[in-house]
């Protein structure tokens, strides 16, 4: 099978390039055998539906900053790239809504959204999270706090299936009833249903102004009282997150490693500057900090930017976890636990929604364990591997083990990808 046979098989010539696989294209140490960038949603819905008739594995990518979720792919036949499919298709300005197609960023979105002062609030730690990757993962970021996840912020989608149509659920405008809501259920289906042609989402405005109060504390405890102390009150923070970082042991120590213990909390709002200072000062009431400042500008933006990505610039596995917000104490002194058992640990979340990533730096087997002690805990839910090196992956399943729903879930599938070529066995679906 070479890229030009491919093409001519699925009469994509002209519609869709192809090539040989780079270095780059390699999920887990597996290379596909082609890639197809379709220029069309007839195109991508094409190359899908000549995939299924011939029974060749699929896994579609849009930047491909989250390739490596998921499962290790036993053998990839194709992967498909949406990159080609980045046109913002419509923008209601008066509706505050944007369709835009599944391989544009969100910062080619949000830049053209700004122009009219509007924006999609959504927050992902790399720049080139496509809208479509976004989506089929279910990321999200600090903003969730006010703004929700992207399944909260669609209202319709347009999808190519696998028997070669382009489907569409949803509408234009924020009221809606039209049709079955595919959009949500394609929220964390991780390119095993469908792909992703399309998206229309409820936008915000552009917010007069923000600020930042970074907060931090001697130990976690003191962190846990001044979260519990902020959801209470009457405060409207648009980001209300936290980060701990727990040291290995020291006898786990490399040379000259000796980075103390950190407990933080970013609080942000977005307001006019008098109703921001007002909550900025209740803010500084109540969470009464060992020392806090306020930032605004290029100072807040780099914080919150660092902070987005502090977990995937650093060596580790990385899990998703979730728990009921008044369980934070209970989660952060499981972190603690998960440190002292060999390696260190950071956990940024969303303090008031009770989600977060979780870094283990650790060797394989120790962090296997920490996993396992993880899905055991009773205060935390859904644990789920994001990135995790080979080791990792063969010690314990990605996605935990098997849930009640598992049988609809297989239904499901067997609906929407019925020959089983979609995202080659990685994801959940």
């Amino acid at each position: 099978m070479t890229p030009q046979s491919v093409l001519e098989a699925a009469d994509l010539v002209g519609r869709a390039v192809a090539r040989a696989p780079l270095a780059t294209d390699a999920i887990d140490g597996v290379e596909p055998r082609v890639v197809v960038e379709p220029a069309s949603a007839d195109a991508l819905a094409a190359i899908l539906a000549w995939a299924s008739r011939t029974r060749l594995s699929v896994v579609l990518r849009g930047g491909g900053t989250k390739l490596g979720w998921g499962r290790k792919p036993a053998a990839v036949d194709l992967l498909v790239g949406t990159r080609r499919l980045n046109r913002v298709l419509a923008h209601q300005h008066g509706d505050l809504t944007a369709s835009v197609e599944g391989g544009a960023t969100i910062v080619e979105l949000n830049r053209e959204l700004s122009r009219h002062g509007q924006w999609l609030p959504i927050d992902v730690p790399f720049d080139g999270a496509t809208i479509g990757g976004t989506l089929a993962t279910a990321d999200s970021g600090p903003l969730r706090h006010r703004h929700g996840t992207p399944r909260d912020l669609l209202i319709g989608v347009h999808l190519a299936t696998t028997d070669g149509r382009i489907v569409k659920s949803g509408g234009n405008v924020v009221k809606n009833v039209a049709g079955y809501d595919l959009g949500k259920l394609m929220s964390g289906s991780f390119g095993a249903l469908t792909a992703i042609v399309s998206a229309t989402f409820k936008l915000a405005p552009l917010p007069a102004g923000t600020a930042t109060l970074l907060a931090s504390f001697d130990t976690a405890d003191a962190l846990a009282r001044a979260a519990a102390a902020t959801m209470a009150s009457q405060i409207e923070p648009c980001a209300f997150d936290f980060h701990v970082f727990v040291p290995p042991p020291a006898a786990n120590r490399s040379a000259g490693e000796d980075r103390p213990a950190s407990y933080r909390l970013l609080v942000q709002f977005a307001s006019t500057p008098e109703a921001i200072r007002a909550q900025i000062e209740e803010a500084r009431r109540l969470i009464a900090a060992r020392e806090e400042r306020s930032m605004t500008g290029p100072e807040e933006a780099e914080a919150w930017r660092a902070h987005r990505r502090l977990v995937w610039e650093a060596p580790g596995t990385i899990v998703r976890v979730s728990w009921l917000p008044a369980s934070l104490p209970s989660v952060l002194a499981l972190a603690d636990e998960v440190a002292k058992a060999g390696g260190g640990v950071d956990l940024i979340g969303r303090a008031g929604i009770g989600a977060g990533l979780l870094r283990i730096d650790a060797d394989a087997a120790s962090t296997v364990k920490q996993i396992e002690r993880l899905r055991a805990a009773p205060n935390v839910g859904h644990v789920v591997i994001l990135r995790g090196e080979p080791a990792v992956k063969e010690g314990i399943d990605v996605w935990g083990p098997p849930v009640d729903t598992a049988a609809l879930v297989v239904q499901v599938k067997r609906a929407f990808d019925p020959v089983g070529i979609l995202n080659a066995g990685r994801g959940p679906i």
